[in-house]
């Protein structure tokens, strides 16, 4: 427990940051776990919906001490993350009106659009080896920018061309790596996977899922906010593929523009906390629900509707991933020799990179320009900002946090913090 404890509270800096602390504490110094082993695991829950280095420690504690392990491990690594965001969260709806932490936010919203730019180059150079992804990322943008194309329609339409053109082009959508075999794993084998393991794990995880979604339909109704929570967050628990920034931008369209949850510039402050708070970056989406409910109580005391939002979204947002990974960890040795999967989720990987563009590119223009409007032509939505409503101070600020962040390598702390400083000082001289 101490362990993971440990890597809990060091988990900043992204999935990288802390997948490389785990490797650290528990390759490295404790060895308990092997390289090979290490990867073995690091590549099955990279093929999982859900924040991978959140799966990665839960298979890792099940490794080591089976379901109790991973239960220990994967619900520590959560903890911290979702302490920090709640505090935030209620920090943000009572005082954010404060000078000093309106600042914050002033600084941190374009640190943070700097941050997902780089972060699509960072991706792209990785994932983007050839014309034909080139193609499907540009395909994926002008889905979700333009048409407005829901996010897990993309993901089934990424995964069916890389399943396809795997089959009649297999140069395109397998990289070296994937044609060599996978390093077997150092230690013994972990058993043959029997057929009543993955019901009596579907038989506890699924009612666990679901059942306070039952439970508040039954009580508040089913067009209750909770219940709308809970169903959407539920679905985006099965298609986080492509890690937190891609889903998040269909998590802020949706936040935004369709239920009224948020304001843009609100969803901008939620990543800023997630980004500067241990734990996952889906964390964010307990900030969304929060705000949500505050903003929407009804009858219920504001603080109050916050707080039962943000359980009931890390609920169902975490216990699928502990579902995911106690259903499939025996199966992992069929699925890293699946060359199907490996085809199709090269295709998903690269319109993974045009979701997060649309992401950089919607949050830019919510940062930089106090006016937006949208032109309707043919089925298209082009976005229009007002350049005289441009925020110079917020585009410099972006543009020292790209620099400092992608081209001088400055660390994602020191360069938030840095942003929020600047944003203080802004606003106490401004």
């Amino acid at each position: 427990m101490h362990v993971w404890s440990k890597v809990a509270l060091l988990s900043f800096g992204g999935p990288a940051g802390q997948i490389a602390v785990m490797h650290r504490l528990v390759v490295e110094e404790k060895r308990w776990i092997s390289e090979e082993r290490f990867l073995h695991a690091l590549n099955f829950t990279m093929v999982l919906p859900g924040p991978e280095a959140q799966q990665l420690a839960t298979y890792l504690g099940w490794m080591l001490h089976g379901t109790r392990g991973g239960l220990t491990a994967g619900t520590l690594f959560i903890l911290p993350g979702f302490l920090s965001i709640l505090a935030l969260s209620i920090l943000y709806a009572f005082f954010r009106d404060l000078v000093f932490v309106e600042g914050i936010f002033y600084g941190l919203k374009p640190a943070v659009m700097a941050v997902v730019a780089a972060a699509v180059v960072q991706i792209g150079r990785k994932a983007l080896h050839n014309s034909i992804l080139i193609f499907l990322a540009a395909a994926a943008f002008t889905a979700i920018f333009f048409f407005q194309i829901p996010f897990p329609l993309i993901v089934l339409g990424a995964a069916l061309t890389g399943w396809l053109g795997g089959r009649a082009f297999p140069a395109y959508f397998l990289t070296a790596d994937a044609h060599k075999a996978p390093s077997p794993p150092s230690q013994a084998p972990l058993g043959t996977p029997l057929w009543r393991h993955s019901l009596r794990t579907l038989a506890i995880w699924i009612p666990l899922w679901f059942t306070p979604l039952v439970a508040l339909a039954l009580w508040l109704g089913s067009d209750s906010l909770f219940v709308t929570l809970g169903v959407f967050f539920s679905k985006m628990a099965v298609v986080t593929f492509g890690g937190a920034y891609a889903v998040l931008a269909y998590v802020a369209q949706q936040a935004v523009e369709t239920y009224g949850w948020l304001q843009p510039g609100e969803m901008i402050d939620g990543l800023g906390m997630a980004e500067t708070t241990p734990g996952p970056l889906i964390q964010v989406v307990q900030f969304v629900a929060f705000m949500g409910a505050f903003r929407f109580s009804g009858d219920i005391s504001p603080l109050l509707a916050g707080l039962g939002a943000s359980v009931l979204v890390t609920w169902v947002t975490f216990t699928p991933c502990f579902l995911w990974i106690f259903l499939g960890a025996p199966y992992i040795e069929r699925l890293q020799s699946n060359r199907a999967l490996k085809t199709a989720l090269t295709a998903v990987t690269a319109a993974v990179v045009g979701v997060i563009l649309n992401l950089a590119l919607w949050f830019s223009l919510n940062t930089l320009f106090a006016e937006i409007s949208e032109l309707h032509v043919y089925g298209l939505r082009i976005l229009l900002p007002t350049w005289s409503t441009i925020d110079w101070p917020a585009l410099i600020i972006a543009a020292a946090a790209f620099i400092a962040h992608f081209h001088m390598r400055t660390g994602l702390i020191p360069t938030l913090a840095l942003s929020a400083s600047a944003g203080i000082l802004y606003r106490l001289i401004f």
